[in-house]
């Protein structure tokens, strides 16, 4: 064999083994991450022929489920009650992909699809059935907060903190997912300007307003600079960053403890706050309670916004000279955040100031009934001391009691919480309102929150925290209702 021909033929080998190996990679290796690719339509065409496994509300109640098609295959039917969980439980259609959990448990919904057990069940004759996903989610709870958002686009998100079950995911506008199979209203629903394909819980990117003073009172407190009982001047105007901040009226307030900024919302208070504390501070105990990341949700990651200072789109270093830190300790600047990161934020207090990942998926069931997987509650970190988190969640009791958020009280049980109204367009008295909270404050079961787009004049604490009691009502049960 000449030089030519052997270089030629090494050549060739060498092209051949990337072949083999590449062809490994993905089926062997890595098949798991070609499967659920959206854009994989041989998979989506291959699957269904597969009976997929229903998607459950925490009650058993079913959100999705598959009926038999043409030509033995089967196509997605979604019910009544799915539509109140439309852009939790997603969609999955060979025509559109996946969105939601139909994407991020498609493994589970499918069951065992490798060749040899795909052969196997040929062999004996068998149906291939998926798996069963029971979610976290409360039907009822989730329809009260539908129906108090009563149209108005906004979010509420309610989970456990010591287990991380979200236990409400609403997000209006919703869409029904069996009318999306059809190419034309899909295209309708992607154009339409209130994006009800849109998970305001997860996606959305709002200015929390003074609900982010929570963060700046935990960093405050857990590095031992400040007590509940410290006291900060409080007048208005102040300089922040060379430029005057003011409180809401203008009203100033002398000097004042930490509690009393806390329970009247006072700007100047925690503006200052934040620009003693530096933005080092800050970063460190925003990426602890979550920020500057995605959330650890089960939940396709690019239906997911990490919260924190964004500019021109982009998500900035925590330290930035680009940021104001003055003015972010207060929940303006460039701050944007998901109402999921801010139930984060009380869902971290209520837990003694442990963060726990939140998660929609309780367990993973076969065709017989057995429990295949059962999630278990997975602690991330640290944030706050325990002892910040008393003292924190005392102060935040304040508020509900005499404070912005006394619309929020619960007969017979202690609510901690704190309202925000982040000011979109002063000239039009166009506001963002928030609440977050968390109940009972002396055992809590549940951490919230609020918010709703475009409230003209509306407040935090009478537009959002009305609804965040309403939904704890129907969370608590009678030990709400006393």
């Amino acid at each position: 064999m000449n030089t030519p021909t052997r270089r030629l033929f090494i050549l060739v080998i060498g092209l051949f083994a990337v072949l083999v190996f590449a062809t490994s990679w993905w089926t062997v290796a890595r098949p798991q991450s070609l499967r659920d690719n959206p854009q994989n339509r041989r998979a989506l065409l291959q699957e269904q022929r597969i009976h997929r496994g229903a998607i459950r509300a925490a009650d058993g109640t079913v959100l999705a489920r598959s009926v038999r098609g043409p030509d033995e295959t089967w196509t997605r039917r979604y019910s009544e009650a799915d539509a109140l969980v439309s852009q939790v439980v997603g969609y999955s259609y060979t025509s559109l992909g996946r969105a939601g959990l139909e994407r991020s448990r498609n493994a589970d919904l499918v069951g065992d699809t490798n060749e040899l057990a795909s052969l196997l069940d040929q062999i004996l004759g068998r149906e291939p059935v998926g798996y069963d996903v029971i979610t976290t989610i409360d039907v009822e709870a989730q329809r009260v907060a539908i129906e108090q958002l009563a149209g108005r686009k906004g979010s509420v998100v309610a989970l456990e903190p010591d287990t991380g079950r979200v236990r409400v995911m609403a997000s209006v506008p919703g869409f029904d997912a069996n009318d999306v199979r059809d190419p034309r209203t899909y295209r309708r629903l992607n154009r339409d300007p209130d994006s009800p394909l849109f998970n305001r819980a997860t996606q959305a990117s709002y200015a929390p307003g003074s609900t982010f003073k929570v963060v700046t009172a935990a960093a405050a407190l857990d590095t031992g600079r400040y007590t509940p009982d410290t006291v900060v001047n409080g007048d208005s105007p102040k300089e922040v960053s060379g430029v005057p901040l003011a409180n809401s009226g203008g009203r100033s307030w002398g000097d004042i403890t930490l509690t009393t900024a806390l329970t009247h919302s006072v700007n100047t208070v925690f503006a200052q706050i934040g620009e003693d504390l530096g933005k080092a501070t800050m970063a460190k105990y925003m990426t602890r309670f979550g920020f500057y990341a995605k959330p650890p949700l089960d939940y396709p990651a690019d239906q997911m916004l990490a919260s924190g200072e964004y500019r021109r789109g982009r998500l900035l270093d925590p330290e930035s000279d680009l940021i104001d830190v003055g003015r972010m300790a207060i929940g303006q600047d460039k701050l944007q955040v998901t109402p999921l990161q801010m139930a984060t934020v009380a869902a971290v207090v209520a837990n003694g100031g442990v963060r726990v990942a939140p998660r929609l998926t309780e367990r993973i069931v076969d065709p017989d009934g057995r429990v295949v997987e059962r999630i278990e509650p997975k602690e991330e970190e640290r944030v706050i001391s325990r002892r910040a988190a008393r003292q924190l969640g005392e102060m935040m009791q304040n508020v509900v009691r005499e404070g912005t958020g006394t619309a929020a009280a619960l007969q017979g049980i202690s609510v901690a919480g704190k309202t925000g109204t982040a000011e979109k367009n002063p000239a039009t008295d166009l506001n963002q309102p928030w609440f977050i909270a968390y109940a009972p404050a002396d055992d809590p079961k549940i951490a919230i929150a609020v918010t709703v787009e475009d409230s003209i004049g509306g407040q935090g604490g009478t537009v959002a925290a009305p609804v965040a009691r309403a939904v704890l009502e129907a969370l608590l049960g009678e030990e709400a209702r006393g």
